[in-house]
C-alpha cells in the first residue's frame, strides 16, 4: 500500500492537478485521470480499490485501468512522491 509523501502538495481543478514536491523543488502536471488517483490515493484507496474506481467512472475495462493505474504508481513512487506503507498501520 502506498501513501503521498508528506512534501507532497497539490491543488486540483477539472483538468487535473498540479503536485508540488517541497523537498525537491519539482513541479508536476497531471491529467485529470492522474488527479483523480491522488485524489483516491489520499482517501487510503489501495492499487485494487484505484483500478475499480477507475474503471468505473472512466469506463474502461479493469485489466487497463488496472495496468495503468500500477504504472502510474510506480512513476508516482520513482519520482519520490509516494511511500510505501504496510497495510493496517495508520498513517
Amino acid at each position: 500500500m502506498y501513501r503521498i509523501s508528506d512534501t507532497v502538495r497539490s491543488t486540483h481543478n477539472q483538468d487535473g492537478a498540479i503536485v508540488l514536491d517541497v523537498r525537491q523543488g519539482q513541479m508536476f502536471n497531471l491529467n485529470f485521470v492522474g488527479s483523480r488517483i491522488l485524489e483516491l490515493l489520499k482517501s487510503g484507496s489501495n492499487e485494487s480499490v484505484i483500478a475499480d474506481e477507475i474503471s468505473r467512472e472512466f469506463g474502461v475495462r479493469r485489466d487497463i485501468a488496472e495496468k495503468d493505474a500500477h504504472e502510474f504508481l510506480q512513476n508516482l513512487k520513482k519520482c519520490q512522491l509516494l511511500e510505501e506503507q504496510e497495510s493496517g498501520v495508520a498513517v
